[in-house]
Order: C-alpha cells, then sequence, then structure tokens
C-alpha cells in the first residue's frame, strides 16, 4: 500500500512537473513574440494570433494568471515532495537532499529547458498556450482582478499607470533599426530606399537643390536670336525664366511647349511665350524634404524655387531630385557615376566645390558636418574664414583638402583625402 501510495504521489509531481514547465513556457513564449508579427498575422484572421493578441492586451492580467499558476504548482509540488523525501530518507535527510534534489529538477525541467524552447519558437509555443490561459484566465478572474488591483495600486505609487500601457509605438530611429536589421527579408535595396525615406525628414529643400549658380535659364532680356539658341541648346524640360536677374523670376517654360513660342518662320513670337510660362512655385529653403514631397503632390508641380528668408532665390530643386534621395542612383559604385566627386588611383578623390556636403557624405560614406554650410565651398570657406590661394591645403575633422582651382571668388576643384582610417 505505501509502495503505491509512493509510485502516485510520483506521478502526480509529475504532472506538477508539466504544469509548471508549461506556466513557465507560456511567459517566456507570450514576452518574446514580435508584436508587429502578431498584428500582421491577427490581421489576417490567424486563430492563435487573435486570443494571444487579446490575453496581451492587458499584460498585467497574463502576468498575473501565469505566475498564480506556476506558483500554485510550484508549492505543491513542494510540499508533495516534501512527503515523498520523508518516506524516502526519513526526516532528517529529507531537510538537505529534498530542497536540493527538487529545485534541481524544476530548474531543469520545469525552467531553464521550457523557457528556452519558448524564446526559440515563441509562436510554437504562445499560440497552443493561449487555448488554455484564456478559459483559464476566465476562470481565475476574481482572484486575479484582486491581485491586480492591489499591485496596480502599489505601482501607481511609483508613477506607472499600467492602464495607458503600449508598447507597439515605434520611433523613427527605432523603424530605421528594424529595416536594417531585416536581413534576407527585406532585399537589400529595399532596405535603402525605406531608410531613405526615414531620412527623408532629416534634410531640407536646401540640402539637395541646384545651386543659383548652376542654374540655367532664360533671360528676357536677351535678344530673339539668344533666346532661341539656348532652347536649341537646353537639356532640361523646365526652363526658368527671368528678367535681368535670377531674383526676378517671372515663371517656368515647359519644353513641350516651345512648339508653340516659334512662328511659321523660326523667329521667336514673344507674346506667345510670354503666355507660355507657368506661372513660378516658390519654396523656403528650410523645408524639410518629406514635407515638399507632399506639396509637389499637393500643387502638382515638378520645380520649385528655392527663397531664402528675405526672398532671395538660392536654387531650385525639382520633384526628381527628391525621388533619387529614395530611390539612389541605379549602379553600385556610386562615386564612379557622380559628376562631382572623381576617385583617384591613390586613394584620393578630385571633388568640385559645388558638391553638396550630404552629397558627399552620402556618396564616400564621410562624416563631414552637415549643420553648417550646405556646399563644399562654403565649408571650406568658413573654416579658412578667407578666399584661398589654389595651394592652399586645410584638414576638418578627418578629412585633408588641397585646393586646385579657384576662380570668380569660388573653389572650383579640390583634392580630398580621407585619414581616419590611418594610424
Amino acid at each position: 500500500m505505501n509502495e503505491l501510495s509512493l509510485g502516485l504521489l510520483f506521478s502526480i509531481l509529475a504532472v506538477l512537473l508539466l504544469l509548471s514547465a508549461f506556466f513557465s513556457s507560456a511567459e517566456t513564449g507570450m514576452m518574446s513574440l514580435n508584436r508587429y508579427r502578431l498584428k500582421h498575422l491577427r490581421k489576417k484572421k490567424h486563430k492563435g494570433a487573435k486570443r494571444v493578441a487579446k490575453l496581451l492586451k492587458r499584460p498585467d492580467r497574463l502576468i498575473s494568471l501565469i505566475l498564480i499558476g506556476n506558483n500554485l504548482v510550484n508549492f505543491i509540488a513542494a510540499s508533495l515532495f516534501t512527503v515523498i523525501a520523508i518516506r524516502l530518507w526519513g526526516p532528517t535527510t529529507s531537510v538537505v537532499l529534498g530542497p536540493i534534489i527538487l529545485t534541481l529538477v524544476f530548474l531543469i525541467f520545469a525552467e531553464i529547458t521550457p523557457k528556452t524552447i519558448a524564446a526559440f519558437y515563441p509562436e510554437k509555443v504562445a499560440f497552443p498556450a493561449s487555448i488554455i490561459l484564456t478559459p483559464l484566465l476566465k476562470i481565475l478572474y476574481p482572484v486575479v482582478w484582486l491581485i491586480n488591483t492591489v499591485t496596480n495600486g502599489l505601482l501607481r505609487l511609483f508613477g506607472i499607470d499600467t492602464r495607458n500601457f503600449n508598447n507597439e509605438q515605434l520611433s523613427s530611429d527605432e523603424l530605421r533599426s528594424i529595416v536594417g536589421e531585416a536581413g534576407p527579408h527585406i532585399p537589400k535595396r529595399h532596405q535603402g530606399m525605406l531608410l531613405n525615406i526615414l531620412d527623408l525628414e532629416q534634410a531640407t529643400v536646401e540640402d539637395i537643390m541646384i545651386p543659383r549658380s548652376e542654374i540655367i535659364g532664360i533671360d528676357l532680356d536677351h535678344n530673339d536670336e539668344r533666346i532661341l539658341e539656348e532652347l536649341r541648346h537646353c537639356e532640361f524640360t523646365r526652363i526658368p525664366v527671368f528678367q535681368d536677374d535670377i531674383n526676378n523670376i517671372i515663371g517656368i517654360l515647359h519644353q513641350r511647349n516651345v512648339s508653340k513660342v516659334i512662328d511659321e518662320l523660326g523667329k521667336l513670337n514673344r507674346s506667345a511665350f510670354l503666355l507660355e510660362i507657368a506661372e513660378p512655385y516658390f519654396i523656403p529653403e528650410a523645408t524639410p524634404l518629406h514635407t515638399q514631397l507632399l506639396n509637389f503632390q499637393k500643387q502638382k508641380r515638378r520645380m520649385g524655387i528655392v527663397v531664402d528668408e528675405y526672398g532671395v532665390v538660392q536654387g531650385l530643386v525639382t520633384l526628381e531630385d527628391i525621388l533619387e534621395e529614395i530611390v539612389g542612383e541605379f549602379t553600385s559604385n556610386l562615386a564612379d557615376q557622380v559628376d562631382d566627386i572623381h576617385p583617384q588611383n591613390d586613394g584620393s578623390y578630385i571633388i568640385h566645390g559645388t558638391a553638396t556636403i550630404r552629397e558627399i557624405n552620402k556618396v564616400l560614406a564621410w562624416e563631414l558636418p552637415a549643420d553648417g554650410p550646405k556646399t563644399l565651398n562654403g565649408l571650406l570657406l568658413e573654416n579658412l574664414e578667407s578666399f584661398p590661394d589654389a595651394a592652399t591645403g586645410i584638414k576638418i575633422d578627418d578629412y585633408l583638402f588641397e585646393m586646385l582651382e579657384i576662380k570668380d571668388n569660388l573653389i572650383q576643384s579640390v583634392r580630398a583625402v580621407s585619414t581616419g582610417d590611418k594610424p
């Protein structure tokens, strides 16, 4: 009879061990789930995901339920094993061996092993576990509610309000990290595009605009022959039209309308020319790129004239310029395709002075300061504090610059090299 009773006690202990393993694995599995994948599965009507999502709406209740079950099972198991140990070894020896053996057994089979499995396969553990936890929560709800009322009251003393719990919100930096660690699930090129979209809010139109010195436009003060010649050789679809000075922009002429401003004799019809000019669209230089992208869409525009706070023209930006910030260059070697940056055999680069700091940092993976001047010419002049001779050299952070050509008080080209990787 005693042996039968002992065997029954061991059977009950084994069941308690399994129950403890269940609660331990359920806790780890539930808390290890990818919340965004869970939301995706829930939208696809996955039954297990819907059950788990409902439980996780109140994680305080879920944790209370699991801990109530786990602690209850563990306490019963400890009491039961004490009876078994006394029968096997007597009251004296069992006081020493009982806790040691029970701790090792439960630690290995009811804690470490099930929790490790749940950490590696959270969905395979959490979804089936929710089948048991959902009705169990309803059965034990009065106990769970009582415990939560007390614990939540204590938490509020420390300024923690579980009613406003929400861990599904992501900052742009967190989203950037998720995209960067997506691995093979998102192709590298798509990752780059997503990251570029996130970077739009960190850049302004001033960072990517074509500087006013490089704007190619039509001056209405020129004679008809010169205007026609400029129209024939202009390679851009939209052409700014100004009067005397680039600050006095009259409008934008689309190349498709050029045929309408030339008469049968091939002469320029100035009246028709003025009629075909579209009203200019002006943009503050501090406008963030993501805002300007939406503005282009709302205004149904593809080109804007960038002006400063005084209304002085600083440059122009197009929809294509912003889209290029997202899509990037269609080549694996950006430096070979950028006209302003030319790699040299000795590891240095010949860079045009009008190249933007943003472009240089992006193409060469450098970290030139971008919070001041937007072009290399401006950055060098700011650091030199004077107009240099062609032979002048300067070091900015970990980068050396040697002036190669200076014209009209502008640095036309420099030789640049990074010293950051050198000892």
